[in-house]
Order: structure tokens, then C-alpha cells, then sequence
């Protein structure tokens, strides 16, 4: 009896490994034949590409050149159309707005070292500017975005006019990501064809888009198809699953210790900078935002009631409000 319990149990075991590698290869081949569009093709007539650094950046414009310039930045997965409505908010305040895709997120070509570090992603910020030939600027980033947004300040602090932080994934608290990690996660991000089957299942899955929205937000009724399917645009360009892969692993696994994730040089950052949070975020609660406040000698934290990690889908309108209305307190004039 014991031995044909055992049987069933390994048998159970071998069926159940099979069907979840069965899956992954599945997803895994799905998306191959998903992302078979050029990402020039593929892009927005609505942006350009330009050259920033060691990639060709995809920027949209908008609003009077005119303007004091603001630029947004997006975080985890996100491209500069999911700003639209603060964009349009901004361009009606009277603000020259530029939304970037930052790679391997969007449409922005990846760089061939696949180095996605926050100094790297930093120098790619800055030489937008450059590009751009603007002098200075209101930096805008939200979650994960925020590392290279505070990184881009720190490395050239006389070329941020004001700093904006919502949602701020900083990593202020956490040990360098290298230590932490146990066997099972760097054999899966370290075997580049399991991290691509992992990733195809679950991070480039435009079947769990929605999903993975819904995780991240408090007010659900804000992800419509709608916004679903602006997230799932690039999902179609040649090698995504691969970059977000690449991506993924270098996050995970570096022990890269930035500027940005070091408390004590945020005293240095003497530009006003505004911080909007989500008072419902579990994904960086909301003690994380006060912390961040601490930090700054010229921090004013904004929260919005009942809002999850995304403050600017699940509330624009408040979210623009807050932000048009706080620049205008902070910056004065807006030519």
C-alpha cells in the first residue's frame, strides 16, 4: 500500500512538472510568434526616435516649445502613451511635456550591452535633454522609473528645475538584490531560455495584462479595455519578452548599489521636489513615501486617498489636478 501511495505521489509530481513545461514552451512560442513587428514601424506616428546615448530613445511631444519643459518618465512595463491624459493636462497648463519610452519598456530601441543599470538608464535621461537641447527641466518618474529619474538629478542637479515622485519604487530599504537571492531564483534568471518562458508566461502575457494592472491598483473600475490594450502595444515588437528578460535578471540579480539608493546623498537634492502617493499602495506602501519626504530639505508629499500604485490611471483627474496645481505653486510662472 505505502509503496503504490508513493508511486502515485512521484507520478503525480512527474505529470504535474510535465504540463507546467509544456505550458512555459507554450507561452514561450506564442509570444515568438506574437512580436514580429519593427518597433520603427511599429511606433506611434505621433513620437520620434532620437539618439540618447547608446540607444535610439521613442519621445513624444507635446505643448508649447515655448514652455517649461516636463519630462515623464514611466515605470515598470509602462511607455510614454500611458501618460496620455497628463500629458494633455499639462500641454493645457501651458508646459512643453516630453514622455519618453525607457528602454526595454516601449518602443525605445534596447541597448546592444543589454545594460539596463540605474546609472545607465540615468545617462539615457540626460542625454535625451542633450538631444533635445534643453538646459532644464521638471523630471517626472513614477515606481520603478523613479530610480533612474532620482539618479538623472543626482548626476546633474543643475539641470532639474523640480523633482516629481510618484509612487517612488527607490529600494531605500532593501540590501543590494544580489545577496538575497536564492538557488532557484539565479538558476531561472540565469538560463536564458527558462527566464524567457517564465517571462513570456507571466510578464509579457497580454492575457494577464489585465490582471497584473488590477494587482498593482486599488480602483479596479479604472483599468478599462481600453487602457488594457495601450499597455499591450509594444507587446508586438520584436524581442520584448527577451529584453524584459534581460531585464529582469540585471534587477534581480545585480548588486548594484546607485546613488539613488543610497539615503544620505538625497540631502544633497535641494530642487523642490513634489512626492504623490497612493495612501492604499501595497506595492510601495506609503511609509516608504513619508521616509523619501524625510529626506529631501525641500519635499512636499501629496497623498491620494483610496489609491493603489498608479495613481495617475486610477484617479487622473485628481492626479493632474494635484500635479498642474503643485508645479504652478513650486515654479512660478510657467514661461
Amino acid at each position: 500500500m505505502a509503496r503504490r501511495v508513493l508511486f502515485w505521489l512521484v507520478a503525480g509530481a512527474a505529470a504535474l512538472a510535465l504540463i507546467i513545461v509544456a505550458a512555459l514552451i507554450g507561452f514561450r512560442l506564442t509570444s515568438q510568434a506574437r512580436e514580429n513587428e519593427s518597433r520603427v514601424d511599429a511606433a506611434p506616428a505621433s513620437g520620434q526616435f532620437i539618439t540618447a546615448a547608446d540607444v535610439g530613445i521613442y519621445v513624444q511631444e507635446a505643448g508649447p516649445a515655448s514652455g517649461v519643459p516636463v519630462l515623464l518618465i514611466p515605470g515598470l512595463g509602462a511607455w510614454s502613451e500611458t501618460w496620455r491624459p497628463t500629458i494633455d493636462a499639462l500641454v493645457q497648463a501651458g508646459y512643453r511635456v516630453i514622455a519618453i519610452d525607457l528602454p526595454p519598456f516601449g518602443y525605445s530601441f534596447r541597448p546592444v550591452t543589454s545594460d539596463y543599470s540605474t546609472p545607465a538608464q540615468a545617462k539615457r535621461i540626460l542625454a535625451v535633454l542633450d538631444a533635445l537641447k534643453i538646459d532644464s527641466v521638471v523630471l517626472v518618474g513614477h515606481s520603478f522609473g523613479a530610480r533612474a529619474t532620482v539618479e538623472a538629478a543626482m548626476s546633474a542637479p543643475k539641470r532639474v528645475r523640480a523633482l516629481v515622485l510618484v509612487c517612488a519604487a527607490l529600494g531605500l530599504q532593501e540590501p543590494p538584490g544580489g545577496d538575497d537571492n536564492g538557488f532557484l531564483t539565479r538558476a531561472v534568471l540565469g538560463t536564458r531560455p527558462l527566464r524567457n518562458a517564465v517571462v513570456a508566461s507571466l510578464g509579457t502575457n497580454p492575457w494577464l495584462t489585465g490582471t497584473l494592472l488590477r494587482a498593482f491598483t486599488v480602483r479596479h473600475e479604472a483599468i478599462t479595455s481600453q487602457r488594457i490594450e495601450i499597455y499591450q502595444r509594444p507587446q508586438r515588437v520584436n524581442g520584448t519578452t527577451e529584453a524584459f528578460g534581460r531585464w529582469l535578471a540585471q534587477f534581480v540579480l545585480s548588486d548594484e548599489r546607485p546613488a539613488s539608493q543610497q539615503a544620505a546623498l538625497y540631502r544633497a537634492l535641494k530642487m523642490p521636489t513634489l512626492i504623490i502617493w497612493g495612501e492604499s499602495d501595497t506595492i510601495t506602501p506609503l511609509p516608504q513615501g513619508q521616509h523619501l519626504a524625510s529626506l529631501l530639505p525641500d519635499a512636499t508629499l501629496v497623498t491620494m486617498p483610496g489609491i493603489g500604485h498608479i495613481p495617475q490611471l486610477e484617479d487622473e483627474r485628481t492626479f493632474d489636478q494635484l500635479l498642474v496645481e503643485n508645479l504652478a505653486r513650486r515654479l512660478g510662472p510657467r514661461q
